[in-house]
């Protein structure tokens, strides 16, 4: 059995992980992302896109936003046998295509960690509800 300090140790590097592999998401460093995934590692994002590369994911958001960042209200670690599951959750905010300024839109994201590396991202956000107002 893990003790309390080894589980909170495992759950804080693997939510560190999580931060690194997002804030270099938000820098645009794809090489920096790509060291935190598997190779069969997949992302699933509203409107049911499935992606496999980080390319892939870029050139959809492409027409989308000029540019998009999180503030993160909390990080929820849960272990999940041999992997370990992530939550993150906050608001979006960033630059549309026109260049107007949006804000304060909710997301979620669920990250699975096998092996030190990321497998899985499901991405749940209410970006489409506030661009087509």
């Amino acid at each position: 059995m893990t003790d309390r300090k080894t589980a909170r140790t495992n759950a804080d590097s693997t939510i560190r992980m999580i931060k690194g592999y997002l804030q270099a998401m938000e820098d645009r460093d794809l090489a920096g992302a790509a060291s935190f995934l598997a190779d069969d590692f997949q992302m699933h994002f509203p409107g049911d896109q499935t992606f496999h590369t980080l390319d892939e994911l870029v050139s959809w958001g492409r027409p989308r936003y000029q540019w998009v960042k999180k503030a993160y209200e909390q990080f929820d670690f849960c272990p999940a046998g041999d992997e370990n599951v992530v939550y993150c959750f906050g608001t979006l905010h960033g630059q549309w295509p026109d260049g107007s300024i949006f804000g304060d839109i909710r997301f979620i994201d669920r990250f699975v960690v096998r092996d030190g590396l990321l497998t899985n991202q499901k991405v749940w956000n209410d970006l489409a509800e506030v661009a087509n107002r």
